[in-house]
């Protein structure tokens, strides 16, 4: 695999270092230089080469036959690969059609004049080979290892640049200030559950803040006007590809803005640091609300890659008399919705058409049926027999099906049947491209703004309570402002959502600046103690400018920048699935003596059998 470098321009590379040039940068205009390069042995070629690698790229090192030159031939042949060695020796051009077109430096090797083991490698757990595939745990385990491969190598860099371009265009540009915010803090009302951190006073604990929020909102009390900082976050949640207990975000704050400032800044930043290699960005993003995403798309992250948009059937089906539509279009919210699978008559099969119903029920409690339209012009459903030519006709007009595509439908609740069908989309893309259709293009970046959100939501567990539809400090639009006193359901926030091809990279909203607003909602809207909150409240009373921010999900950007199947292949020391550290297991135990300090009593039975049973 060629090495996919990312050169640091104006960099002293070989300053203060054992060496005087890298593994991936001699070229033709070198040969005759004498060298000194240091690296790992990545491959050994019958006695006749060596190849080094660092974290630049690959250079060819040809070992001398000369029997006056057999102490260093024994070196470079008998020293075990993934050794660190130091290679003194010339620059040389490749003979004639030996030249590596695959590598940058494969017009050259260095003949070995001189050979140093710096360190000797024991028996690895896997083979250091990008085409290697290698189980992730065990990547995890060894995550060390796992760093020297040119694809981890590549992603943390281009990190690390678009990270420092960021820092230059806030803090060089645009006169942000970088703060770094406390790590231990306390326990606040709404949002995501926070780790808890025990103090030595006894039941006293500490939270790990799972943003900065409150921080950067009293910075801007105090008068700092433009904050930012890449803040490590915390949530006590499950693990999944997109998401880990401890992440990064790009968290940015500013006084006298509104939500155009907000975006317009947001753009430019993404566009100043955005890698050249990946084309450049059209600003400014389109924008669309909550409500017709989630009309369109099903969600509030819609994928707008490929088509299948979601489209009402109901004024071609309200009046047929299928039982299950008659029971659904019953209600006040009753609808009828489709989308159209293009040719999927030609690429799924029975068996992932019933995975699509099977699925659609287990997690939505939703029916779903499906028509295919035939190449004679008839519909093959089991709605058939309940439509007459003109309907038929009007359903494949209304869902703008083809010659073997399958459409599917749903009806009932606007929100439900949308939120199923926005999972049904998703599905039959993953499956058609598993037939190998090419429906979303990798190599696109398609951003979008997603606005006007409902301020609150109905709790799940509690339908009579209401919770933040975001966190509880995002302001009210000023045209739904007085339903906060009659209607507080209906009110929607200034929450704007930056989504890319489907994953939400960032969120962020215009904030209460007002101690009497701020204190009302949650005290009569989301019924939360207000005391937890007394410092920022009181802080809202002291002159607080209006102000508002966004965090970037720095993590999930640069996953899909990379085209990285998890946020894991662009952490240097990830957690698993489950929260664990794999190379150092943590979180681990600790004897009833270590935690006397911090007045907290285990159940050790219990600790041991789950133990034991893990």
């Amino acid at each position: 695999m060629q090495p996919r470098v990312l050169q640091v321009c104006g960099a002293d590379l070989n300053r203060f270092v054992a060496r005087t040039k890298t593994c991936g940068e001699l070229r033709s205009a070198d040969v005759g230089q004498e060298v000194t390069l240091c690296g790992w042995i990545q491959y050994q070629r019958q006695g006749l080469f060596v190849v080094l690698r660092d974290f630049q790229g690959l250079t060819q090192i040809l070992i001398p036959q000369d029997e006056t030159d057999s102490p260093l031939k024994k070196i470079l042949c008998d020293t075990p690969v993934e050794s660190v060695v130091r290679v003194t020796g010339k620059v040389v051009s490749r003979p004639p059609g030996q030249a590596n077109p695959r590598i940058p430096t494969g017009e050259i090797e260095v003949k070995a004049e001189t050979a140093e083991v710096l360190n000797s490698c024991k028996k690895l757990p896997f083979e250091m080979k990008d085409f290697m595939k290698k189980n992730e745990a065990l990547r995890m385990q060894y995550r060390y290892l796992d760093l020297r491969s040119f694809q981890l190598q590549h992603n943390l860099r281009l990190r690390s640049q678009m990270v420092m371009r960021m820092r230059e265009y806030l803090c060089n540009c645009y006169g942000f200030v970088d703060v770094e915010t406390p790590t231990l803090f306390k326990r606040t009302p709404g949002g995501a559950k926070e780790f808890v951190v025990p103090s030595r006073e006894p039941g006293k604990f500490y939270s790990l803040p799972q943003s900065p929020q409150q921080f950067k909102q009293l910075l801007m009390i105090g008068g700092l006007d433009r904050y930012f900082q890449v803040a490590r976050c915390y949530r006590d949640e499950g693990s999944k590809p997109d998401r880990q207990p401890e992440f990064t975000q790009i968290d940015i704050e500013m006084s006298f803005v509104d939500q155009a400032g907000i975006q317009a800044l947001i753009e430019g930043l993404l566009q100043y640091s955005w890698p050249k290699e990946k084309g450049s960005l059209e600003i400014p993003f389109p924008s669309i609300s909550y409500s017709e995403a989630l009309a369109l798309y099903g969600t509030d992250k819609p994928d707008t890659r490929f088509g299948m948009k979601i489209v009402d059937v109901s004024h071609v089906l309200s009046n047929v008399e299928a039982g299950f539509l008659q029971k659904s279009l019953s209600g006040p919210e009753g609808t009828v919705k489709a989308i159209c699978i293009p040719q999927g008559a030609r690429h799924l099969q029975n068996k992932d058409l019933e995975s699509l119903r099977e699925l659609a029920k287990s997690q939505f409690n939703q029916e779903i049926m499906h028509f295919i339209l035939r190449s004679d012009g008839t519909v093959k459903s089991q709605l058939s027999r309940y439509l007459n030519e003109e309907q038929k006709l009007e359903l494949i007009r209304t869902a703008q099906a083809s010659t073997d595509d399958v459409v599917l439908l749903a009806a009932g609740a606007h929100k439900k049947v949308c939120s199923a069908l926005g999972k049904m989309r998703l599905e039959s893309a993953d499956l058609l491209e598993e037939k190998g259709v090419a429906l979303r293009d990798s190599s696109a970046f398609h951003f979008w703004w997603v606005v006007d959100f409902p301020l609150f939501l109905l709790n799940e567990e509690n339908p009579t309570k209401l919770e933040s539809a975001h966190h509880p400090f995002t302001a009210p639009l000023p045209s739904d402002e007085h339903l906060l006193y009659t209607e507080p359901a209906k009110v929607r926030g200034q929450h704007y959502d930056l989504v890319l091809n489907g994953s939400e990279i960032g969120g962020g909203s215009i904030r209460i600046h007002s101690a009497k607003q701020q204190r009302f909602i949650l005290q009569s809207v989301l019924k939360e103690d207000s005391e937890l909150l007394s410092h920022l409240l009181e802080a809202l009373e002291s002159g607080a400018p209006p102000h508002g921010g966004i965090a970037l999900g720095l993590d999930r950007l640069i996953c899909l920048i990379v085209g990285a199947p998890s946020i894991r292949d662009v952490i240097a020391f990830p957690k698993s699935l489950k929260g664990r550290d794999l190379m150092s297991s943590a979180p681990d135990y600790l004897t009833p003596e270590e935690l006397e300090p911090y007045h907290i009593q285990v159940s050790w039975p219990s600790v041991q059998a789950e133990a034991s049973s893990n």
